[in-house]
């Protein structure tokens, strides 16, 4: 017994977690996420990387990323930008190429996802050893906060209409702070054909099909507060368009 709880305890101080930042003039954001980031991960004590992945911003975010690099070490901030906005879920498979945990934490850096949450999404992937733990904004003390009713609406009808459609297994489809193992994030990810917020939503059903676990733990999203949001009138007809495609192919 004691031998077995022994290496329980070893694997679990072996574990790396590596953070996947995709970025796009998020250059007021990126040093809160950060350190916040590190603030977290710093009091759990468990072993961690972020990885900045910037697509070009016009705004300077790499530059930034540059310097706080500098004050948290190279070995802690990876810099793995690109030349231009390529999409988030190419954005996802050049991150995995360049992470070195055994885990990874998929989020936003425009702070809406909180960095608190991470240790909640960790103790509920050891607890039932999920493939995957998401983030739910519809489940027990989730919830959405800054957003005006009409983007409340235009959320909830989406995730509705997916549950109907695509009976996916999980609470919420269209979020982006999820926890996977690497292993399991990359057979997604090459799985996945979708591009843009479909994007998301396609990764847990590829995992349904492919019978992966998933977990889910209640989070607070919150608007951003520095830059605009990227949603627009051409993303929600691409949702559509790939809800239908999703629906009839799976």
């Amino acid at each position: 017994m004691a031998s077995r709880r022994g290496n329980a305890k070893t694997a679990e101080q072996s574990d790396k977690y590596s953070v996947l930042l995709p970025t796009y003039n998020e250059r007021e954001n990126l040093p809160l996420i950060v350190w916040l980031l590190v603030k977290y991960f710093g009091e759990s004590g468990y072993n961690y990387e972020i990885i900045v992945i910037d697509d070009g911003s016009p705004d300077g975010t790499l530059q930034i990323a540059e310097q706080l690099q500098k004050i948290y070490g190279a070995d802690k901030i990876l810099l793995r930008p690109r030349e231009k906005k390529l999409g988030l879920g190419t954005a996802y498979i050049h991150g995995i190429k360049h992470a070195s945990g055994n885990f990874v934490i998929i989020m936003d850096a425009d702070l809406s996802h909180h960095p608190k949450f991470i240790a909640q999404f960790i103790e509920k992937q050891k607890e039932g050893g999920y493939d995957l733990v998401s983030g739910t904004r519809y489940r027990g003390d989730g919830g959405v906060y800054g957003w005006d009713l009409c983007r409340k609406l235009i959320s909830r009808g989406a995730n509705f209409v997916t549950q109907v459609l695509l009976r996916p297994g999980a609470s919420d489809l269209t979020g982006s702070f999820r926890l996977y193992k690497k292993e399991v994030l990359e057979k997604l990810v090459e799985q996945c054909v979708s591009k843009g917020y479909v994007f998301q939503m396609e990764m847990i059903v590829r995992a349904r099909q492919l019978g992966y676990t998933v977990g889910e733990v209640p989070i607070s999203f919150v608007d951003r507060v520095y830059g605009e949001s990227k949603l627009g009138g051409n993303e929600i007809v691409s949702f559509l368009k790939g809800l239908l495609t999703l629906f009839a192919t799976t």
